[in-house]
């Protein structure tokens, strides 16, 4: 693995995916912006993963001025790089320059918020990463100081605050509709017609709670992504969230809760139903927990609609063991213990390596059929259990 970072002092950000082989710049600015006619900071990182003749590059901003209504991002590369196409943004080059503009359900940048894009591209000589970047007409590096925004007072569930849980978070802290400080939204890999918002008429504590608007078809996706680096939880990684379903889980293959894995490469691993039950999918081989015979799909559990749920799982960082829990009943079909179990787990242990989560994100994506409206409250994440 080769690695190449560019940081301004004062800010640090941790290195978010891990990638085959990867370039990372990581740029604090604070810049005047034009567009809002005041004073803005934001930090850029760029994360490469090149193959010969293509790659693949995750660009992440960070607002630190002030709240953006449409945010439009520019570069140039040093080499022969054409951006052939792009998730999360739109994105266009003309010669070495290329603009990137914000996507309808993420022109909305708070203070503080975190928007994430990614693009791929072609080369033929040289792929440098840019070392140099602009937003909303603003050349980054200058030297203004951003204006400095309360930090609001942050609910935690009961359950998790205090107990130094790496992630927990009733969504209280969030003062408008879109996600921000500790949570953004994205859509992995490609987007359609899904939004994720926070609800104030619906909530299992509190006043509020994450709405997801899942729609059906092939590559619908869209999260709400914790900003929180997991690499170091473990060496178990427990999580407890409460989640309220509308529609029941469809026959098609959906994911509603996506953990990028470092044993994958970044992929996933993902939470959601197929044949109406519920389910493990690894991405990176499409492996089933359980396997999807009808003895495997009858030893796994249909998710009630219309009521919360108390969903737990755990996940062991240093061998092949998994259990998950539905309002504390325990699921058969979903249990790895290393010992193989017919018609569960002989697509999961065909893959040695454990997992390794680095993140959380809590949304849809539909492959086929099925779209769902579904809510999150009371979510929690750490090295020890959390109980309902």
């Amino acid at each position: 693995m080769a690695m190449t970072s560019l940081r301004v002092r004062r800010h640090q950000l941790p290195l978010w995916a891990l990638v085959l082989t990867v370039v990372a710049v990581a740029l604090p600015v604070l810049a005047t912006s034009r567009a809002q006619g005041a004073v803005t900071g934001c930090t850029v990182t760029y994360t490469i993963n090149e193959w010969s003749g293509g790659f693949t590059a995750q660009i992440r901003v960070t607002n630190l001025g002030a709240a953006l209504n449409g945010w439009r991002l520019e570069w140039t590369y040093g080499g022969d790089q054409q951006v052939t196409s792009a998730w999360n943004a739109q994105v266009t080059q003309s010669g070495n320059a290329v603009t990137a503009v914000n996507a309808a359900h993420n022109a909305e940048l708070a203070t503080g918020g975190i928007v994430d894009f990614g693009l791929q591209g072609t080369w033929r000589t040289t792929d440098p990463a840019p070392t140099a970047f602009a937003l909303n007409g603003a050349a980054c590096g200058g030297t203004a100081t951003p204006t400095p925004t309360p930090t609001p007072t942050v609910t935690a569930p009961a359950e998790c605050a205090g107990a130094g849980a790496a992630i927990c978070s009733d969504f209280e802290d969030q003062s408008g509709t879109v996600p921000s400080g500790a949570w953004h939204t994205t859509a992995p890999d490609c987007q359609g017609t899904g939004k994720v918002s926070v609800d104030t008429s619906v909530a299992y504590s509190g006043t509020r709670s994450l709405r997801v608007d899942g729609g059906a078809g092939y590559c619908n996706h869209v999260f709400a992504a914790s900003t929180r680096d997991l690499s170091s939880v473990g060496p178990v990684v427990y999580v407890r969230m409460r989640v309220r379903h509308t529609t029941a889980l469809p026959l098609d293959h959906v994911t509603f809760v996506s953990m990028p894995d470092a044993s994958q490469g970044g992929k996933a691993l993902r939470v959601g139903g197929q044949n109406g039950a519920l389910q493990w999918n690894r991405e990176s081989d499409d492996a089933t927990l359980p396997e999807q015979s009808p003895a495997g799909v009858a030893l796994s559990t249909p998710l009630a609609t219309g009521r919360w749920l108390c969903l737990r799982y755990q996940i062991d960082t240093t061998t092949q063991s998994m259990r998950t829990w539905v309002d504390d009943q325990e699921i058969a079909g979903l249990q790895v213990d290393g010992v193989p179990t017919q018609n569960v787990d002989g697509q999961w242990l065909a893959r040695r390596t454990p997992p390794r989560p680095t993140g959380l994100r809590l949304g849809w994506e539909s492959y086929g059929t099925g779209d769902d409206t579904l809510w999150f409250d009371d979510v929690a994440l750490g090295s020890s259990p959390i109980g309902c």
